[in-house]
């Protein structure tokens, strides 16, 4: 299926002001960061905007609720998602929001309870 680029309204949470619109070419997802104006934002909430026409309904637009934010320096991209901590550790949480369970704050260099990930393929 060819994904089609929609308007995306640029909203700032707190206050509720506009700053702008921006043609996405992916499905922005709250927890993933967006770069809009040389200021990178946190997107905190999607709402998507419907038409009725021609007897059914379109998606017309997607309004993003952001706030100011800076890019965590602890992390890396993973399947378009910017994933905290690190990846190769078998208690990661993968999720945009939260690093791990059992050490949630940080920072994994120093982490006692780090554990290589296990290879899929191998043996347990």
């Amino acid at each position: 299926m060819e994904q089609i680029s929609l308007p995306a309204e640029v909203i700032l949470s707190h206050s509720h002001q506009a700053l702008g619109t921006v043609q996405l070419d992916w499905s922005p997802q709250p927890g993933a960061y967006l770069d809009f104006e040389g200021q990178t934002y946190a997107i905190l909430e999607r709402r998507h905007r419907y038409q009725f026409k021609a007897g059914r309904y379109q998606l017309q637009k997607i309004s993003l609720y952001v706030q100011a934010a800076q890019r965590p320096l602890e992390g890396s991209l993973l399947e378009d998602r910017w994933i905290l901590g690190d990846v190769s550790c078998r208690f990661n949480a993968r999720s945009e929001i939260i690093r791990c369970a059992v050490n949630p704050y940080g920072p994994c260099d120093r982490c006692p309870f780090y554990e290589v990930l296990p290879s899929s393929g191998a043996p347990t």
